[in-house]
């Protein structure tokens, strides 16, 4: 390697050229904080060539200038008393040391950051979670942000709070909003943590209340119908578990047949099954976990439900032999599967159910209220609230309460009957 040293300018910190794999480098010579000589390379991108040596000493010179600025905002940051002050320095300094990154760009616009920010955190993402931030930031968020083109550092709690009204002016529900809000508080709070700005507008904006949420649910005859009119319909068996354990779409298709113990009479919810969009295609993902962990939950198979599984058990080995080699074994080891082996799609399951109801002259409602059915059903035996959480899979009490408070009937009779001894008044 040969050794092409230039001092480019009489300082403390000076550059060096060097050639290496055909390429000039720039080596940075300073000293650290111990006074410890130190090297920095940095490649210039510029081939060792007749002419190009001019080229790579600007190059290189440009390197030299914003690491200095780096290593005196380094030691102006360890006398800074002011923490706003600090931060502040540290982001403007930052724009002209890693100009090729384009967060540290302070014309950037929010919209423009946003992008970058949610594939930055990505790998951080339910894959869910990642397709639907993604869907919401690509529709209303750019269309508000395209026509109001607002820099990162000027964004407002003004700006922020005008887009909510707009969404609840178009007629979305305050629940919907409070998402929009988790993104971009979210994203503003990244951009506040790595220093792009000295503060987060959100947390100045007042978010919608939560409307409340009051789900339709079906009473036990129109249950029975259901399970009656649904016999001979692919969902059928999902109907019945969804129904009898409240399970989430997500985990009642997730359930595999290892997960079912009919020696102890268990079923176990552990594994579940979601259907995200990948470059624009849907794919189907099977994970080893559920939403939370207290989904992760056993419970004790019914009479109804081991008929129904042992009868879906000889369904599947009778469909294996009549489809032969075309049968899909990729799937054999999960219980709700189509005739020719492959999957149930969340998807089909949700455009599925409502037309099953039409033709079945039943009262719409949706497949995740058969959820909300068999809570109803539960309270109306007397459940305990807490019992009906540990069913359900609900991480809080509080999430259980506020759903079906407005269905415990039973214990607003025994209060009524409670306050009506206390009161009593004789004839």
């Amino acid at each position: 390697m040969q050794n092409i040293t230039e001092n480019l300018r009489k300082t403390n910190i000076t550059v060096s050229l060097h050639e290496k794999n055909n390429i000039y480098q720039a080596v940075i010579n300073y000293k650290d904080d111990n006074n410890k000589r130190k090297q920095k390379w940095v490649s210039t991108g510029i081939k060792v060539a007749r002419g190009n040596k001019r080229q790579a000493l600007q190059k290189a010179e440009e390197y030299r200038e914003q690491f200095v600025k780096s290593f005196n905002l380094q030691e102006r940051i360890k006398t800074q008393n002011d923490e706003q002050e600090r931060k502040y320095m540290l982001f403007r300094e930052k724009l002209h040391i890693i100009d090729s990154h384009k967060f540290y760009d302070e014309n950037i616009l929010y919209f423009d950051y946003l992008k970058l920010w949610i594939e930055k955190v990505k790998n951080n993402l339910e894959p869910t979670t990642y397709t639907s931030h993604l869907q919401m930031i690509n529709s209303r968020i750019k269309n508000y942000f395209t026509l109001n083109p607002i820099k990162l550092l000027e964004l407002t709690p003004l700006h922020i709070q005008n887009f909510y009204d707009i969404l609840l002016a178009d007629g979305l529900k305050p629940t919907t909003v409070i998402r929009y809000h988790a993104i971009i508080r979210k994203s503003l709070d990244y951009a506040f943590k790595n220093d792009l700005i000295v503060n987060n507008p959100a947390d100045k904006v007042k978010r919608p209340k939560k409307n409340i949420f009051v789900g339709s649910f079906y009473s036990k005859n129109e249950l029975s119908t259901l399970f009656e009119k649904s016999k001979n319909d692919p969902l059928h068996l999902i109907i019945l578990l969804t129904a009898f354990y409240g399970l989430r779409r997500s985990e009642v298709l997730g359930l595999k047949w290892s997960a079912i113990d009919f020696v102890n009479k268990t079923i176990t919810i552990k594994h579940t099954v979601v259907e995200v969009k990948i470059n624009g295609k849907n794919k189907i993902l099977g994970k080893d976990r559920t939403k939370t962990k207290s989904s992760h939950r056993t419970l004790p198979l019914t009479d109804e439900i081991i008929i129904a599984l042992e009868n879906a058990k000889k369904q599947q080995k009778y469909y294996k032999r009549k489809f032969k080699k075309s049968y899909n074994t990729k799937y054999e080891e999960y219980v709700c599967l189509k005739p020719d082996g492959s999957l149930i799609k969340p998807d089909y399951v949700t455009r599925h159910f409502p037309l099953l109801l039409k033709n079945s002259g039943l009262r719409h409602i949706r497949f995740h209220d058969l959820r909300h059915s068999c809570a109803s059903l539960l309270l109306s035996k007397n459940i305990p609230m807490k019992a009906i959480q540990e069913w359900l899979g609900h991480s809080d009490f509080s999430t259980t309460a506020n759903i079906y408070a407005h269905l415990d009937i039973n214990s607003k009779l025994l209060s009524a009957e409670a306050i009506s001894s206390a009161f009593s008044i004789k004839n």
